[in-house]
Formats: C-alpha cells, sequence, structure tokens
C-alpha cells in the first residue's frame, strides 16, 4: 500500500482483526454475483526490525461474502506457527526477512512462513500461501486457522516451498505448484508437482535453476511448465550482515525455462537472455508449436526494497513493470526466445479470468496508473485488455483513492470468457484509509461501479485474491 502523506494518508499496520455485518452497499449488487471475494496482504503484528522489509509483515486475510445482494466482511491474521510463538512472547523472534540466522533460538524448527502473499480454495479451505513455505489452512467461512502447516496429509515434506501462484488447470482441476530452494536452504532445486481436485499428488519432478534465483511465480499450458529467472538472487554475504536474503545482481542473466509437464524434468531447456525483471505472470498457452508466455517484465530491479548487490540506488523507471508475451519453438533446443512489449500500461499485478490458466485466452485485468499521468504514486485506474484488438478500456478512480489487484468473476460457471464482474478494493487517501469494495462489469470497465460496498474502517492489506463460487461452500 502506498503512502500519501499530501492527504495524510500514510500506511501505518492495521493491526486488527475486523467483523462488518451487512455493509452499506450504495448500487445494486447483481443478482447472479454470489460468493466470497478473499485476499491476503502483509500487516506486522509487532513493528519489523530496522532494515526489515515489508514482505516480512504477518499474513492477514480478509473476505467480502456476497449472498442475496448483502454483504458482511471479515479479516483475520493466518495464525502461523510463527505468529503464535511471536503472540505468546509478545515480541518479534524472526527479525529479518528470509534470514533464518537471526532466529531467536526459542523458535527453531518452527515454520517461518507469514503466509501473506496469496490465497486459493481446496476443496472446503482456504490456503494462504508464502513461496518459502508450505501452505496454511483456514477455514472459509469462518477465517480461523486449522492447520498452520499444511502437507496435503503428508504427501510434501513438512519443509517444502509453496509457490504463491500455483495454477489451477483448465481442463482438470488441479493445483500445479513448485517450491524454489526445494532441498534446503539455498539449493538450486526447484521441485514441480501437480495436485488433484481430491489432493492426491499425482506427479512431481525435480529440476536445477542455473543460479539460486527468486521463482515467484510461473506458468503452464496443457503439456508444459515454465518459469523465467530474474537476477534477484540469493545473497549470502548480506545476510552474514544481518540483510535481507535477496539483492538484484545485475552482472546475471534471466532466463527462460521450459519443460514437459507429467514428466521427469530431464527434458528441461533454460535459454538465456538478458537481465530483467518482473515477477507476475498474466497468462500462458501453446498453439502450433510454440509456447507463449504473457508476464510483467522490468528493465531492471521492480523492487524499491530489495538493494542492487553494487550498491547504486533504486532506479524507478526502469523498474516499472510492463506486460510482454514471450515465445518460444517447443520444437528442438534453441538459444533464444522472443520478447514483445503488449501495451503502454504499467501492469505489476495482472489478472486473467482464472478458468483460463492454461489455456488460450483473450482478456486480461489490472490495476494500473493513468497512462496520460504514470507517474503517480498509485493505481488509480482499472484496466481490461484485448489481446485480439490490442486495446484497452479504462475506469478512472477519483484522485484521492488507491486502489488494489482486481479480480475477475464469471457471471456463471459456464460464462464465456470475460463476461462477468470485476472486484476490487479502493483506499481512500483523504479518509485515513477508509475502503471500498467496487464491482464493476468486467464487459463495460470504463463505466466504473455498478455497486459500492462501504467499509466504516480501513481494509486489511493487500497483495492478491481469489474468488470462492456460492456452488463451491459446504453445505
Amino acid at each position: 500500500m502506498s503512502t500519501a502523506p499530501q492527504f495524510g494518508a500514510t500506511y501505518v499496520p492495521f493491526g486488527a482483526e475486523v467483523d462488518v455485518r451487512d455493509c452499506t452497499v450504495e448500487g445494486r449488487i447483481p443478482a447472479n454475483l454470489s460468493g466470497g471475494f478473499y485476499a491476503v496482504g502483509p500487516d506486522p503484528r509487532y513493528p519489523l526490525a530496522p532494515g526489515n522489509i515489508p514482505f516480512d509483515g504477518d499474513g492477514h486475510v480478509r473476505l467480502f461474502r456476497i449472498r442475496n445482494g448483502r454483504v458482511d466482511y471479515r479479516s483475520r491474521y493466518v495464525k502461523t506457527e510463527r505468529y503464535v510463538a511471536q503472540d505468546q512472547a509478545r515480541r518479534n523472534l524472526m527479525p529479518m526477512y528470509r534470514n533464518p540466522s537471526l532466529d531467536d533460538p526459542s523458535v527453531r524448527g518452527l515454520s517461518r512462513s507469514t503466509a501473506n502473499t496469496h490465497v486459493i480454495q481446496h476443496g472446503h479451505l482456504l490456503l494462504a500461501l508464502k513461496e518459502d513455505s508450505p501452505p496454511s489452512a483456514l477455514d472459509l467461512e469462518t477465517l480461523e486457522t486449522i492447520e498452520p502447516v499444511y502437507t496435503f496429509d503428508g504427501q510434501l515434506p513438512r519443509d517444502q516451498p509453496f509457490t504463491a501462484h500455483p495454477k489451477v488447470c483448465s481442463s482438470t482441476g488441479n493445483i500445479v505448484a513448485f517450491g524454489y530452494e526445494a532441498r534446503g536452504f539455498g539449493s538450486d532445486v526447484i521441485a514441480v508437482f501437480e495436485i488433484d481436485r481430491n489432493g492426491r499428488k499425482v506427479w512431481g519432478a525435480d529440476i536445477t535453476m542455473p543460479y539460486v534465483a527468486s521463482v515467484h511465480d510461473f506458468a503452464v499450458t496443457e503439456h508444459h511448465v515454465a518459469f523465467f529467472l530474474m537476477p534477484m538472487a540469493i545473497d549470502h554475504e548480506q545476510m552474514r550482515r544481518g540483510g535481507i536474503h535477496w539483492s538484484w545482481d545485475s552482472s546475471k542473466k534471466s532466463y527462460l525455462g521450459f519443460m514437459r509437464r507429467y514428466g521427469d524434468g530431464t527434458d528441461l531447456q533454460w535459454i538465456e537472455g538478458p537481465a530483467r525483471g518482473g515477477s507476475h505472470t498474466l497468462g500462458a498457452f501453446e498453439d502450433d508449436g510454440r509456447l507463449y508466455f504473457d508476464r510483467e517484465i522490468t528493465a531492471a530491479n521492480p523492487y524499491p526494497v530489495i538493494p542492487n548487490k553494487d550498491g547504486t540506488p533504486h532506479d524507478a523507471a526502469a523498474g516499472t513493470s510492463y506486460l510482454h508475451r514471450l515465445t518460444v519453438d517447443l520444437r528442438g533446443r534453441h538459444s533464444s526466445y522472443g520478447m514483445e512489449k503488449m501495451y503502454p500500461l504499467i501492469a505489476p499485478l495482472p489478472r486473467q479470468d482464472d478458468r483460463y490458466n492454461t489455456m488460450p485466452y483473450r482478456y486480461g485485468f489490472m490495476g494500473c496508473p493513468d497512462p496520460a499521468n504514470p507517474v503517480r504514486w498509485n493505481a488509480s485506474c482499472f484496466a481490461r485488455v484485448d489481446h485480439q484488438t490490442r486495446s484497452w478500456q479504462l475506469w478512472k478512480a477519483p484522485a484521492t483513492m488507491s486502489l488494489g489487484e482486481p479480480l475477475f468473476v464469471p457471471s456463471r460457471a459456464d460464462s464465456r470468457e470475460g463476461e462477468g464482474y470485476l472486484l476490487g478494493v479502493g483506499w481512500h487517501l483523504d479518509q485515513g484509509l477508509r475502503a471500498d469494495l467496487m464491482i464493476l462489469d468486467a464487459e463495460h470497465v470504463e463505466e466504473g461501479p455498478i455497486a459500492t460496498v462501504h467499509l466504516p474502517v480501513q481494509a486489511s492489506p493487500q497483495i492478491h485474491g481469489w474468488w470462492v463460487r456460492e456452488e463451491q461452500y459446504p453445505r
């Protein structure tokens, strides 16, 4: 969440669990919109240590539960092993982002997960995710933590990292996931695996990356799995000095890697390319022997909070994200891949219709600055992009509002792609960050909200979110 001191709205940790029954609704919630809009973000229960970064805040999950035109709101901290230990001690026991050497001896052997990055539904559970750890399992309705370390009934090791961006296969409904540094702290192994609707692991493979890098997101198609490696690399010397896990090492290259899904990983190819950054995938598919991997790309370090290894200051312009299409021929071995910039919109958190995770798709959605005023410090627009026409639609929020990542919700389980609603939260910078949930027609984004759900308080922080349809809840 950006700060905006000119509006009196500098973000500070929220620190409260909230219940609001029957929120005030302006406009009319569509009759066919019923389910739950979940999101999670970092909200440190105890102050972060000097030199630490916001990524290390405790996971705080929120739910807008929509039924019969009414909305109830709830937020809860994820009660991870780390959270519980620190709550009992009433202080921070793991003071530095992914640097276990500084942990208090009392938490040795506990999961370091903050569960603060993403949430997805699995059966009757909500899984809260952080890429360096296993998921935490929560109750879909109450948000109470059921299992702080969820291993799919012991099928994954307790210390198996689990990506914050698993993909739900469009044809099977399986969860395709991975974990990097999978065979011990600082290892160069990525474990790739797939879990079916019933929670059964159906295949897995270990692969090796060219160097130990942050692999935040990936791509899955019907037959392949792909990774993009950026030079945000492990920095042991920085950790020995008491710093965080990563630094941006511009001396390293980026790599596009791909392998067969359901294989053993021996066909993996890494193709070297120029040093580029970017963390999030929009979509991926394969067509006529080629793999298309759409993601946001930066020319340099995308994170102001991650140090540059050479000591240079962060370059905001070079770290700005734009959507690119990476293309590679799946036939034979190759020394290069294609990289095409798709739109002039700044797009660090793009989302698609999640029913199309592994197949050809047309539309994408995002929060972005106004392209006519791109120096804005926060997302001020919701956008829909159309790959078929290479066009976009924008709704511009009031200047005093900062927008979170929007989420596409289909109007029916079988509606056509992009037919449905766009849900997103806005924080009022001139009202102490009081928040509203806005509901837009996803096919007419430029017309603005058809309904607005008013909260009397600030919404808990958000990185990523998920939608659960009414029929997916336990009866």
